[in-house]
């Protein structure tokens, strides 16, 4: 069994080799950095700018790669990609920078710890802070001032997705100390517990909160089939 499970664990490796050489191949080795995201109807890759929330997956994939292999080419093209995402640590205006900055240059840390890298989590864990509604205790997601999030009624909203961006601010705290962060996280992890469960386990996308009392004023999804499903 165990052999079994090593050459399923090879040949995954291998698949995945071949696969993230020829994105490179697609997106450049060298030169301008270019976010992949997807590829539209016509199998065209589709590249997003920085400040998409997916922008920082690839480089995250590629400090994957190097871990799985070893192979020094992975490292380099993953601090290629990584930091050309420099500037979303003073992002402030959504609060995706877990998924773009944990990604990115949180795992890159954990492989090769630098200052340059500590600064810039500790930086954005900083700017997503300023999300935080002392008042309700929670993140807000998005603004409601543009956009389609502004026609749905809300006021501060939060996704259950907002959760995958606290391991950012755990981190920071362990990096810089500063246990501002600690608590942010935990305050916003209470509230979700509290307010996005059902009875049956099952969760809402959407809470919105009056942001100075903490009132529930919505239960809503954005992306799903109707607020009730799940």
């Amino acid at each position: 069994m165990k052999q079994r499970m090593d050459k399923i664990a090879s040949d995954d490796v291998n698949f995945a080799t071949r696969q993230y050489t020829l994105m490179l191949d697609q997106v450049g080795r060298k030169g301008k950095v270019n976010n992949p995201r997807t590829i539209d109807k016509l199998g065209r890759l589709v590249c997003v700018p920085i400040d998409d929330w997916c922008s920082g997956f690839f480089a995250g994939d590629l400090w994957e790669m190097y871990k799985l292999t070893g192979d020094k080419q992975w490292a380099d093209q993953a601090k290629r990609f990584t930091e050309n995402l420099d500037s979303i640590q003073y992002l402030t205006w959504h609060h995706d920078v877990g998924f773009m900055i944990g990604s990115s240059y949180l795992n890159g840390y954990r492989i090769n710890p630098s200052k340059a890298y500590k600064k810039v989590i500790v930086q954005t864990a900083k700017s997503l802070s300023t999300r935080f509604r002392k008042g309700a205790g929670v993140i807000q997601s998005w603004n409601v001032d543009r956009g389609w999030q502004s026609k749905r009624g809300w006021t501060c909203p939060v996704i259950i997705d907002n959760m995958m961006n606290l391991e950012l601010l755990f981190e920071a705290t362990k990096l810089s100390g500063d246990s501002t962060y600690w608590k942010v996280a935990t305050s916003h992890a209470d509230a979700t517990l509290k307010n996005h469960f059902r009875e049956d386990g099952s969760c809402y996308h959407v809470i919105d909160y009056n942001p100075n009392t903490g009132e529930v004023l919505h239960k809503h999804t954005a992306q799903g089939y109707a607020h009730e499903s799940v």
